[in-house]
């Protein structure tokens, strides 16, 4: 069965696989085990926190296979981002160039450096192995977290926030920081992406274009990567905005991708999910839902196919299915459709 649970100690060597495995540009899991242990040392701190408002806290989560207890993919929650760091963003955005008497009227798109998301919660480092994207995983991975915020809402921001990687190639090769990296630069792009995952932000504040750029001066090449994602991004980016997350012109520093966002109450996992009660039994089956008990240190989740009325309290779920969420007779799970 695949659970989604917090990640523990004992899971550092399988999260260093996935590091290995993310490759470039997926800058919030570096391949570097010293900054890999620390966040997982961060994570188990946050859940066991005492938080009544976001604030600095970091929720690491794994899907494992509990026949083998091999680690299949991650997602993570950041709380309130910028409050230590300064979270930046390009924004981008139209100003006119006209002359009446010239009769001369052109509409040119800029980016300005901000830091328009300081403090809104960030969903992130989502990764699935690719040996494990079938059945459903992705998905649950993904929106098991929408579940987690609503059951925890005093430890989040209304506003969600998620960076989707931008277009670069196999070996790393950036379009849009082959642009910055020849005007303001001097380092290749997994060297500047790498650095901002371990925390080395300083030189952004350094180096970066303090004006705002005409996007018309770049490269075509940067031009036509700006507001896109990465060809293995695609079928994230859509989940999201199946759930109701928009694009409003916010875009990466280093490579461009859209960022997307949504109030919390406004994503369709949220407003469709529901607590049921637990009984222990003989379910006929039906159609995949989440289901997720209502903990915080000892949160699970799984996806399983129920049947359940809507109109009713409880649901029947099997004894494997209780065991796999630490729930019991009673006791209260939450649960959405996919």
């Amino acid at each position: 069965m695949m659970v989604i649970r917090p990640i523990q100690k004992n899971d550092f060597a399988e999260l260093v696989k996935i590091a290995d495995e993310s490759g470039h540009g997926f800058t919030s899991l570096p391949n570097n085990e010293e900054l890999l242990a620390s966040k997982i040392t961060r994570s188990e701190a946050s859940f066991k926190k005492t938080v009544d408002c976001p604030q600095d806290e970091g929720y690491l989560f794994v899907l494992e296979n509990t026949e083998t207890g091999e680690v299949l993919g991650t997602s993570a929650i950041e709380a309130a981002v910028g409050l230590d760091d300064a979270f930046y963003h390009y924004h981008l955005s139209k100003v006119i160039h006209s002359s009446r008497t010239l009769n001369v009227y052109n509409p040119v798109e800029i980016l300005t450096l901000c830091n328009d998301y300081t403090g809104a919660t960030e969903l992130c480092t989502l990764f699935l192995r690719e040996k494990a994207r079938k059945n459903g995983n992705g998905k649950l991975l993904s929106k098991v977290r929408f579940m987690f915020i609503k059951e925890h809402e005093d430890r989040f921001a209304d506003t969600l926030l998620a960076e989707m990687r931008g277009v670069s190639d196999e070996n790393g090769k950036s379009p849009f920081w082959k642009w910055l990296e020849e005007h303001f630069f001097s380092m290749d792009f997994p060297t500047a992406d790498y650095l901002t995952g371990i925390g080395q932000k300083v030189f952004i504040a350094e180096l970066m274009p303090k004006y705002p750029i005409y996007v018309n001066l770049l490269s075509k090449e940067a031009q036509a990567v700006v507001g896109e994602v990465h060809e293995k991004t695609k079928p994230a980016i859509q989940l999201l905005k199946n759930e109701g997350f928009t694009f409003n012109g916010y875009v990466d520093i280093f490579d461009a991708g859209p960022t997307v966002e949504a109030k919390l109450n406004n994503i369709r996992t949220v407003r469709s999910s529901s607590h049921k009660k637990v009984i222990i039994g003989d379910n006929p089956g039906g159609q995949n839902i989440m289901i997720a008990n209502t903990e915080l240190e000892n949160f699970r989740a799984t996806l399983a196919a129920l049947s359940f009325d809507e109109n009713c309290d409880d649901i029947i779920i099997s004894a494997k299915i209780a065991e796999a969420l630490q729930v019991s007779e009673g006791d209260i799970v939450r649960i959405a459709t996919v």
